[in-house]
C-alpha cells in the first residue's frame, strides 16, 4: 500500500482536478467539487488478468426472464438479463419503490429468491405496502442496511436471484471516508454492485434520486458503468406512469411502457390509445388529436391549445407535455407563415394524461390545436394530425407512417392529415380518408376554408 493523495471531483459532471475550486470548469456550477482520497496500490504481477482470444470464449446466447410485468419486459428487451446491473431513476413518490416491490411478488411467485435491501424505509414500512398491493411471499428478504460491503455475505447466505437497492444514495462503503451520495461513494457502491453481479450472475436493480433538472443524482459516470438506464416518468397529479429507457446494453432504447398507478399497485396499459383518448367534447376548441410513435408502437393523444389575450407586458408561452421552446418555434412559423397575430396573444399547450412527447412528428396537431382556439372553432372528433413542421412552413415527412394509419384507421378515426407524397405505396385503410398537404398554406385552406371548419 503507498500513499495515499486526494483529488477533487464535481458532483454534477464528474470533473476531476487536484486543487480546489469555487467553480467547476466543467460545467460551470458553483461549490460542486467534493474531496475524494485515494489510496495509490501497486498490483503483483501474478494477480493481473490473463488476456482471452475473442474466439475462444465460448458461444452462448442471452437467457433472458420475464418480470412479470410486460411494459417493464418491453423496455427492458424482453425481459431481464441474468447478471445485470439496472439503474432505475425517477422523481419521489413516483413509484419507483412500487415496482420494484411488485417485480419481487412477481419473480417470487415463480421460484425466485429476492433480496430486497432498503436504506430509506424499515422492513415494517415495506410490509405495510405490500399488504397494500396484496403481495405475501416467503421468498422476500427484507434487509435494512447500509453498508455495501456486507451485502457479499448477505448473497451467500440467502441466495438471491435478484437484488434491489433502494436506493443507491443510501449505501456507503466504509473504506471511503466520504459522506453517503457523494461521488465517491456512489461510485464505490456502483462498482460493488456491479462486481456482485458480474461474478455471481445475478441481477441487480438500482433505485435513483433525481435532481432538478430531472437527470440522476451523481456523475455521468453512475449511468456509463449500468448496463440500462431507465427513467420512471410522468406527472403526479395523474395516474399515468411511463417507463422509458436511456441506455440498453441487451436491446434497443427506444422502447417505452405506459403503466397507471392505483391503489393497489401499478397496473399495466395495454391499449394506451383508448386511455388517452376518453371524455372528448366536440364543442371544444383547441383540441387536436396526434399520433405519436413511442418505441415501436403508436399512441394517439390529445393536445389542448389556449389562446388568451395577454394582460401589459410580455405574452406568455406556456406548455406541458413538450419542450417548452419547441412550441415557441411552432408559434413562430404560424406568425411568419401564416401570419396569424399571436405576439399580443398568451398561448398555453398541455399534453393530456401527463405524457410528454419527443416525436416531432406532433407539430402539425400543435399547429392546428392552436390555430382552433385562435379562430374559436372546435376541430372535428374524427381527425388525425400527422407531420413535422418546418421553419419555412412545409410538412415534413414522418417514420413509421403505415402504423401510425393502422392505429387510426383501428381507433375509428375518419380523416388523417398527412404529409405530402407519402399515399404512394401505402395500401388503402378502409373508412380513412387520407389528405396530403405540403406546407401551411395548403393545410389551413384545406382545414379551414375547404372543409368548412
Amino acid at each position: 500500500m503507498g500513499k495515499s493523495k486526494s483529488k477533487f471531483v464535481c458532483r454534477e459532471c464528474a470533473y476531476e482536478t487536484i486543487k480546489w475550486l469555487g467553480r467547476c470548469p466543467g460545467c460551470g456550477a458553483w461549490n460542486t467539487l467534493d474531496e475524494e482520497i485515494i489510496a495509490q496500490t501497486v498490483i503483483p504481477p501474478g494477480q493481473r488478468s490473463p488476456a482471452v482470444l475473442l474466439d475462444d470464449i465460448e458461444k452462448s446466447s442471452i437467457q433472458r426472464y420475464s418480470s412479470g410485468m410486460l411494459e417493464l419486459d418491453r423496455v427492458l428487451g424482453g425481459g431481464i438479463v441474468p447478471g445485470s446491473l439496472v439503474l432505475l431513476g425517477g422523481d419521489p413518490g413516483i413509484g419507483k419503490s412500487t415496482l420494484l416491490l411488485q417485480v419481487a411478488g412477481h419473480l417470487s411467485a415463480v421460484g425466485k429468491n429476492v433480496l430486497y435491501l432498503s436504506g430509506e424505509e424499515s422492513p415494517e414500512q415495506i410490509r405495510l405496502r405490500s399488504l397494500r398491493m396484496d403481495i405475501d411471499s416467503q421468498r422476500i428478504w427484507l434487509l435494512n442496511e447500509q453498508n455495501i460491503d456486507l451485502l457479499d455475505s448477505y448473497l451467500g447466505e440467502i441466495k438471491p436471484d435478484l437484488i434491489i437497492i433502494d436506493s443507491i444514495q443510501t449505501v456507503y462503503s466504509p473504506r471511503l471516508s466520504s459522506i453517503p451520495g457523494s461521488v465517491a461513494q456512489l461510485r464505490e457502491c456502483t462498482a460493488t454492485a456491479m462486481n456482485l453481479a458480474k461474478k455471481s450472475g445475478r441481477v441487480f436493480f438500482l433505485v435513483g434520486h433525481v435532481t432538478k433538472d430531472g437527470a440522476i443524482a451523481g456523475p455521468k459516470v453512475l449511468e456509463h458503468m449500468v448496463d440500462v438506464v431507465i427513467y420512471f416518468e410522468g406527472d403526479k397529479t395523474f395516474s399515468f406512469r411511463m417507463l422509458r429507457g436511456a441506455k440498453n446494453r441487451f436491446g434497443s432504447t427506444d422502447e417505452i411502457g405506459l403503466m397507471e398507478m392505483r391503489s393497489t399497485g401499478l397496473v399495466e396499459v395495454l391499449d394506451p390509445s383508448q386511455i388517452f383518448l376518453t371524455s372528448r367534447d366536440p364543442d371544444v376548441c383547441g383540441a387536436a388529436v396526434v399520433a405519436s410513435f413511442e418505441g415501436s408502437r403508436p399512441l394517439l393523444i390529445e393536445i389542448q391549445a389556449l389562446v388568451s389575450t395577454s394582460a401589459p407586458g410580455y405574452a406568455r408561452r406556456m406548455a406541458s407535455g413538450i419542450d417548452q421552446n419547441r412550441l415557441s418555434l411552432i408559434i413562430a412559423v404560424l406568425e411568419k407563415q401564416r401570419a396569424f397575430q399571436l405576439a399580443g396573444l398568451d398561448v398555453f399547450l398541455k399534453v393530456t394524461g401527463g405524457v410528454f412527447l419527443k416525436d416531432p412528428s406532433v407539430d402539425l396537431g400543435i399547429a392546428a390545436a392552436i390555430v382552433s382556439s385562435y379562430r374559436d372553432r372546435p376541430i372535428p372528433l374524427d381527425t388525425v394530425f400527422i407531420g413535422e413542421l418546418g421553419l419555412s412552413g412545409e410538412i415534413r415527412t414522418v417514420p413509421f407512417l403505415d402504423a401510425r394509419l393502422k392505429e387510426i384507421a383501428r381507433m375509428g378515426f375518419k380523416r388523417a392529415f398527412i404529409p405530402e407524397g407519402t399515399v404512394k405505396g401505402m395500401p388503402p385503410f378502409k373508412g380513412l380518408e387520407l389528405i396530403e398537404v405540403r406546407n401551411l398554406d395548403d393545410f389551413t385552406e384545406l382545414l379551414l376554408e375547404g372543409s368548412g371548419w
